[in-house]
């Protein structure tokens, strides 16, 4: 925070010194190219009508006089001689008449024109403006009327207020620099929370948050992080969930596996006792291949990106009912299906089979032999309804919402004994999002489950 006070303060400083120097620029412009010509035209203009007091011939002492009596009381200093020669006795300072009326001017003198000219003068330390105006008589130059006045630059006009103005200018820039400073300290203070907050959630603090004290800006990243905290948080315990159901869903099968392997092998049991724990080792192995599958189908519908292409849903559908056509046959399902065989949908056909393998696979574990399974296709534009129902044991009211979290078990109705893992739905839920479409579940204890799949018709 003081490294960034400290650049606006710099900033500010930087920039009124700039602003300060391009005034002093823009006045000095000025200044020459307004003051010292409105000067000009003034001198003039007031030296044409001290001229039009000479009536003509030479020029007298009484009209001298008469011009020079305005030096008493006017702006500018005024002298009619009719020498340039004796311009260096009636003024303060060494003046050059060769230089100062040479063929050029005098030829302006004789058409009756003013010389101008600009010098400095060492006596004034300052530059003198002067204007000469002729005593013209049948073109002779009987003499001349000179005006003189000592022009003041604006860095003498201004220096002491410029200084002033830079005291001014530090003080202000102080000033506003500590103002600023306060209120940077006030707005980054929840910046520095959000950057102590994030240093903490990398290093796995994941129930950081920050205090939201605000509506702007700041307030609504304090706000994101927050959310952003949040989420990252509940993933995170997700996975500890996850990789401990995990770690407990195998710890039964492999203690029965290794329990009953190791009777097998030293010679406790024999014969038919024998038979039954190779049985029981062939179960629970079966078991654990089925849940390493599904933990595969898992991770691939989290991960991978779905293909998706035209496919004639009846076909597909029909290609699933024969690869578990076993199992319908050794419960004694009765498998009835409804198609619309016109309904083409976009899916990723792999991942679609996924999906349908296993709501029939539920549907026909958790029937009872000799019970109905319905597969019914509609169109609802602009998706494809698939229904799938099954009149078996249903689910209770109260856990229909969560059927579709990972390893999630119905209570009572639903055990490990049944054989299933608690990913079906979960990869069925994910697979189906993947394909833009909707997942419906409708339950009623002891009456069976319909499992709504709607997704996507062919764009035409």
């Amino acid at each position: 925070m003081k490294s960034f006070a400290k650049k606006i303060w710099v900033l500010i400083f930087t920039f009124s010194i700039i602003t300060i120097a391009f005034m002093y620029i823009l006045t000095d412009f000025l200044y020459e190219q307004l003051y010292v010509e409105d000067t000009e035209s003034s001198m003039v203009e007031f030296g044409k009508r001290l001229t039009t007091k000479y009536k003509g011939g030479a020029v007298t002492n009484e009209l001298i006089a008469e011009i020079e009596e305005h030096n008493n009381f006017g702006v500018y200093n005024v002298f009619a001689v009719r020498n340039p020669r004796e311009l260096s006795a009636c003024l303060p300072f060494e003046i050059n008449h060769h230089a100062l009326i040479g063929p050029e001017e005098r030829k302006q003198l004789l058409a009756g024109e003013a010389v101008t000219k600009i010098g400095y003068e060492e006596r004034f330390e300052r530059d003198v403006i002067s204007v000469i105006l002729p005593f013209t008589d049948e073109n002779r130059l009987e003499g001349i009327l000179y005006l003189y006045y000592p022009l003041a630059k604006i860095s003498e006009l201004a220096k002491e207020e410029v200084l002033l103005l830079l005291a001014c200018v530090l003080a202000f820039t102080l000033a506003v620099g500590y103002f600023i400073a306060k209120a940077l300290g006030r707005i980054l203070r929840p910046l520095r929370e959000l950057q102590r907050a994030a240093k903490e959630v990398t290093k796995g603090n994941y129930d950081t948050r920050v205090a939201v004290t605000s509506s702007d800006e700041v307030g609504q990243l304090s706000d994101a992080f927050n959310q952003m905290a949040q989420a990252i948080q509940q993933e995170d315990e997700s996975k500890k969930a996850f990789l401990a159901t995990v770690s407990h869903e195998l710890r039964t099968p492999i203690s029965y596996v290794k329990g009953y392997s190791e009777s097998v092998q030293n010679g406790t049991l024999t014969g038919e006792k024998a038979e039954e724990a190779i049985h029981l080792i062939a179960r629970e192995a079966n078991r654990m291949e089925r849940l390493t599958n599904e933990l595969m189908q898992l991770v691939h519908a989290d991960t991978e990106e779905s293909e998706l292409y035209p496919l004639v849903l009846a076909e597909a559908i029909r290609d699933v009912v024969h690869l578990v056509e076993n199992k319908v046959a050794t419960k004694g399902i009765d498998l009835q299906m409804v198609l619309d065989e016109e309904l083409i949908i976009e899916a990723d056909e792999e991942k679609f089979k996924q999906i349908m393998i296993n709501l029939l696979e539920n549907a026909i574990r958790y029937s009872n032999p000799g019970k109905a399974v319905h597969i019914i296709t509609t169109l609802e534009e602009p998706y494809a309804d698939i229904q799938v129902i099954d009149y078996g044991i249903g689910i209770p009211p109260e856990d229909v919402p969560k059927i579709t979290e990972r390893f999630y078990r119905v209570n009572k109705a639903r055990s490990r004994a049944d054989g299933g893992s608690g990913l079906g739905l979960s990869i069925v839920d994910q697979l189906v999002k993947q394909h833009k479409g909707l997942l419906t579940i409708k339950s009623e204890l002891g009456k069976g489950t319909t499992v709504s799949v709607k997704l996507p018709l062919m764009e035409e």
